[in-house]
């Protein structure tokens, strides 16, 4: 039977599937439920110094396609999130997820993930909806690399870069991160959307525009994937629009050493994981492919 182990740089995985930043990854319990699932790993909501409210509803809404929302980073802050990391670390494989509006923010959060049994860092500098956070930094090379840097020298586990593809020089910021020392980058975060309500003549999210996530967004995450992976040298984690075997397919075919899977969760419950575990082991098996090593990359081939 064909093998779904994989490795993202340094980080081993038993499976190649995690839970996307922000679903069902807030409390210990709900992370402990998605390993139990079959996720390989679960990357926890993002977390920032302070805790912070996000937007005030509406911040969510479903649109054909896929799903458009402007949480605004809520969480609970650093210091209240390791109850959570508490329950659920001795029980998997948790990436801590973390924002800042700073180089040195970054890395403070980076060590308390450490501390708190964090078996990587993922950095969001990529999240379309939340003024002097995210993407406002993550489409400059010059803020990336220096970020990337300060945190891969603040830890000593695998750093991360989540990156958004609301920018004509994702390849230029995935190096900008690779050369500031990440382990690997994530793409993509979710597209810069917007819903208009036709009978008030209004935005229909309080943030007026958010991110648009779901199966819409495969397609433009497929290709940023197969571009990344001839522009550098570290490892890729495909995400967007995941909820069936063959989208995962064609993320680790274009390039991705893992996938994340959000909508889906949403959508299919936590059922997901083991469904698209099993389904795509028969794949394999039915074509050849021994391991998600020997799939990686066979659409540039």
């Amino acid at each position: 039977m064909s093998s779904l182990s994989t490795k993202v740089g340094r980080l081993s995985l038993e499976r190649p599937g995690m839970v996307a930043s922000g679903i069902m990854d807030e409390t210990g319990p709900s992370m402990i439920r998605m390993l139990e699932a079959g996720a390989g790993a679960v990357v926890t909501k993002s977390v920032g110094s302070e805790p912070r409210p996000g937007h005030a509803n509406p911040c969510f809404t479903e649109v054909e396609g896929g799903l458009v929302n402007a949480m605004g980073l809520p969480n609970p802050g650093i210091a209240e999130f390791k109850a959570e990391m508490d329950v659920a670390v001795p029980k998997g494989k948790i990436v801590g997820s973390i924002y800042g509006a700073s180089a040195e923010e970054f890395a403070m959060l980076a060590g308390k993930m450490e501390d708190y049994g964090a078996c990587a860092i993922e950095m969001n500098l990529s999240c379309p909806h939340a003024k002097g956070y995210g993407m406002e930094l993550g489409t400059d090379p010059v803020i990336v690399k220096e970020i990337s840097s300060a945190v891969s020298s603040a830890v000593s586990i695998p750093v991360w870069a989540k990156l958004t593809p609301n920018t004509h020089i994702l390849t230029q910021i995935a190096k900008a991160a690779e050369d500031g020392g990440c382990d690997a980058v994530v793409a993509i975060n979710t597209l810069k959307a917007m819903v208009i309500t036709p009978e008030l003549g209004k935005p229909f999210l309080s943030n007026k525009f958010g991110g648009l996530s779901g199966p819409a967004v495969r397609p433009v995450g497929v290709r940023a994937v197969y571009d990344l992976y001839d522009s550098i040298s570290i490892p890729i984690v495909g995400v967007g629009g995941i909820s069936t075997w063959r989208d995962a397919a064609q993320y680790i075919m274009a390039g991705a050493s893992a996938y994340q899977i959000g909508s889906a969760v949403a959508d299919q419950g936590p059922e997901v994981f083991g469904r698209i575990n099993g389904d795509l082991v028969k794949f394999m098996d039915e074509y050849g492919y021994s391991s998600v090593e020997d799939m990686r990359g066979v659409a540039h081939e």
